[in-house]
């Protein structure tokens, strides 16, 4: 057996840790009901509920009030403007539409783990970690951590806040013809539909498609106006999937990626980020993760270079048809390369020119030993090193056990696989076997640091811990593949 070094860390998930988000009631007239009840309040009565909130809510004094006052412009327009509002009154107003959702109050696990884009630590390196956090609903949201490796191999890793901003969302200016690609290969592209394009400008705002809508419903003497009403809709989710997020605090565990386009209403799920090197040298990051809306799943990608702004982009063509999707850090030969698993059993290798459109694949590597005989996949993105590329899997064996495991893949074709490991790389141990998901080891990426396999992984989908490995006994360990 290898020799793991597992690390006495704990990354447990915490209920105090909350998204303060605006509170949506469920229609106008509620809103309207529940305006009328604030207003008959009186003054004396405002203020004890408010020094209420104020005492009993876990976020800063001034950030709360910021909050609400935010949250109270989403109703405003519900206000005659001839009202005279005070601070206190917009304060007062904006809590009764505030809401907290504890991201991690459930479950976090399937960490990925990146080099900070700021090195500014001597004798250390500083990282993120990436986790799944789940919450009320089962919801699943994408947390950051942030810490730091020491020449010991010591890690540190940074306190968390107990309050989650929301992003500001910006709306892309769209390309016209991508977005008829992404739906063509979507198969929503409709004789009902295709007229909109000719309605759209090459770049076209999101106010622009809403325009061209409006114009073809009014238009409409011909369709079901049902079925013509699902097909631009259709459209109109594909386009609001795109987007970017903008988040103001520079404390990274302040920020986190909930849900926000209509293909994600039920989760974003296990992103495995990788630091990826362009044809220039710069470096940017970004994040294959699963979008699900509660019926469908869509494969999206993350981009950014600073964690504080993330381009949200749909990943469309036959090759990314599943879950599981990981990033090659640079293209090869030419090419982006990503890893997948199109048949819920093996594990693929695709390469596109186009890193949104992705057509050709083809499999890598097929269950073969008994920890791994119902399934294998990626467990993030492969790393570069002098052998090769090296690429952790993970297998599921008996009584649906989650294993890891690892394999080396030719640096100049990495189609072909030189080596792997016969035996698990890690397996759960006896204390390890019980959880949320019984059974279950499972990572989103590691990195090696000085010829040594820095490792964290989730245990039981429940908490998250590292461990660390020498690459030379791991590829020691591996047997040749003829």
């Amino acid at each position: 057996m290898i020799q793991m070094n597992r690390l006495p860390i704990k990354i447990l998930p915490s209920s105090r840790r909350t998204l303060v988000r605006p509170f949506v009631p469920g229609s106008e007239s509620q809103v309207e009901h529940i305006l009328f009840r604030i207003f008959s309040k009186s003054e004396e009565e405002r203020n004890r509920i408010l020094d209420n909130i104020y005492d009993r809510i876990e976020v800063p004094l001034e950030m709360t009030k910021n909050i609400f006052r935010k949250h109270f412009k989403n109703v405003q327009h519900r206000i005659p403007s001839n009202l005279e509002m005070t601070d206190e009154d917009q304060q007062f107003i904006g809590a009764f539409f505030t809401q907290q959702y504890a991201l991690e109050s459930t479950a976090l696990f399937n960490p990925s783990i990146v080099p900070h884009p700021v090195q500014d630590k001597e004798g250390a390196l500083r990282f993120i970690i990436s986790l799944r956090a789940i919450g009320e609903g089962h919801i699943s949201s994408i947390t950051f951590m942030e810490g730091e490796i020491d020449a010991q191999f010591n890690i540190t890793l940074s306190e968390n806040s107990p309050v989650i901003h929301e992003p500001e969302r910006k709306e892309h200016l769209y390309d016209r013809e991508v977005i008829r690609k992404k739906s063509h290969e979507l198969g929503i592209l409709t004789s009902l539909n295709r007229p909109l394009f000719e309605l759209l400008p090459n770049e076209f705002t999101f106010e622009d498609l809403t325009t061209a809508i409006h114009k073809i419903v009014r238009g409409n003497t011909f369709t079901n106006r049902e079925e013509l009403q699902v097909s631009l809709n259709s459209i109109r989710t594909l386009v609001l999937s795109n987007f970017t997020l903008n988040f103001s605090s520079d404390d990274i565990t302040e920020r986190a990626i909930y849900p926000a386009s209509p293909s994600q209403s039920n989760g974003l799920e296990d992103a495995r980020f990788v630091q990826f090197t362009r044809d220039d040298g710069s470096k940017v990051y970004y994040a294959t993760f699963t979008a699900y809306n509660g019926k469908t799943i869509m494969p999206e990608m993350l981009e950014t270079t600073d964690f504080k702004e993330f381009k949200v982009s749909t990943l469309s063509g036959p090759a990314v048809k599943n879950k599981g999707m990981a990033l090659f850090p640079r293209k090869v030969d030419g090419h982006y390369m990503m890893l997948g698993r199109q048949d819920n059993e093996s594990l693929y290798i695709m390469k596109s020119d186009d890193l949104y459109f992705w057509y050709d694949y083809q499999p890598l590597l097929k269950p073969t030993y008994d920890w791994e005989l119902i399934q294998i996949g990626n467990c993030g993105s492969p790393i570069e090193i002098d052998e090769g590329w090296l690429m952790l899997t993970h297998g599921v064996g008996p009584v649906r056990t989650y294993s890891l495991g690892a394999a080396l893949l030719d640096k100049e074709d990495p189609r072909k696989v030189i080596k792997r490991l016969k035996e698990p790389l890690l397996t759960p141990a006896k204390e390890e076997q019980s959880g949320y998901v019984p059974n279950v080891i499972y990572t989103c990426g590691a990195m090696v640091v000085d010829r040594t396999l820095v490792l964290p992984y989730a245990i039981a989908d429940v908490v998250t811990t590292f461990a660390t490995v020498s690459v030379d006994e791991l590829i020691d360990k591996m047997v040749e593949i003829k």
